[in-house]
């Protein structure tokens, strides 16, 4: 089996449980690991990859063959990520324009989830502008979202004042003048976790269908492997591990997405968990779940 995986401790530990079992799990070097995305969806050219999780769920909504192993290699507020140059706020987002590199871009569904249900931002009435196509072929994004010209960059379009507020995340360039459009981003983040139980999710894991049927006790060791690696942390986990631990953060992307034109139909929850278990023969609970493993 071929492997992407971004950490090189998971990507140990998942190698060495997988060769326990007699199987065999190649790394490839691929960086930054996102780009991997669009040939596992599309392609099915790698059997495990660290994908974003609104990838995940797009991939499912189309009917790709994948499936969720539910290991979070990636959580993170996401607050601080809308920024501004100027003396901007949220209050005055209506009206204005907002890059982001993706419509599908995790980030962007966490962040405009936030302006939607936290500030009463109509969504429709921010001038959206993207950069990039997402990862799944079939996806188009909503008529109401503006596709930059041709040769455009999102950080430089930012810096130099075509954009009054961008999405960016590890994209974020070096600059004094850009603050986080959010008054007090980093408490309110932390509230909204509080309040929800969980924090936002941004890479999970993926395997194949054909993957999880041929090597079953081959994953799901390494699933054991990665639970073993992702200790906790506190007050909020940001590192979910389990069918159950990742109910919350990845039905909440689910309901952003779809309430944003980024999924074509719903994807409830327990349709990933049941497609998972179905693929790998296995009960959710041997994968933090709970509950008989009822066909997709």
């Amino acid at each position: 089996m071929k492997m992407v995986l971004g950490r090189d401790d998971l990507a140990a530990a998942a190698q060495t449980a997988v060769r326990a079992t007699g199987s065999d799990l190649e790394r490839l070097d691929v960086r930054p690991v996102h780009k991997a995305s669009r040939g596992f969806v599309n392609d099915t050219d790698v059997d495990l990859c660290e994908l974003a999780v609104v990838t995940l769920l797009q991939a499912v909504a189309h009917g790709k063959p994948v499936v969720l192993l539910p290991v979070t290699t990636l959580g993170r507020h996401q607050h601080q990520t809308l920024v501004t140059c100027g003396e901007l706020t949220i209050a005055d987002i209506e009206g204005r324009t907002v890059g982001v590199r993706s419509w599908s871009q995790t980030t962007g569904v966490w962040v405009r989830g936030f302006l939607s249900e936290q500030c009463g931002v109509d969504l429709r009435n921010v001038d959206w502008v993207v950069y990039e196509d997402g990862h799944v072929d079939e996806h188009e994004d909503p008529a109401w979202v503006k596709r930059a010209p041709e040769g455009a960059r999102l950080q430089a379009d930012f810096l130099e004042g075509r954009l009054d507020f961008g999405i960016m995340g590890n994209e974020l360039p070096a600059d004094d003048r850009i603050r986080t459009a959010i008054p007090d981003a980093s408490d309110v983040a932390q509230q909204w976790a509080l309040a929800k139980g969980f924090a936002p999710v941004n890479h999970v894991v993926g395997v194949t269908e054909a993957a999880a049927r041929a090597h079953s006790a081959a994953l799901c060791a390494a699933y054991d492997a990665l639970r073993a690696a992702i200790p906790p942390t506190s007050p909020v986990d940001f590192s979910p591990v389990g069918f159950e631990a990742l109910r919350g953060p990845v039905a909440q992307a689910a309901q952003y997405a779809l309430e944003q034109g980024v999924l074509p139909r719903p994807v409830p929850f327990d349709e990933l968990m049941a497609g998972s278990c179905a693929a790998l023969g296995v009960e959710p609970a041997r994968l933090g779940g709970q509950g008989p493993c009822a066909r997709p």
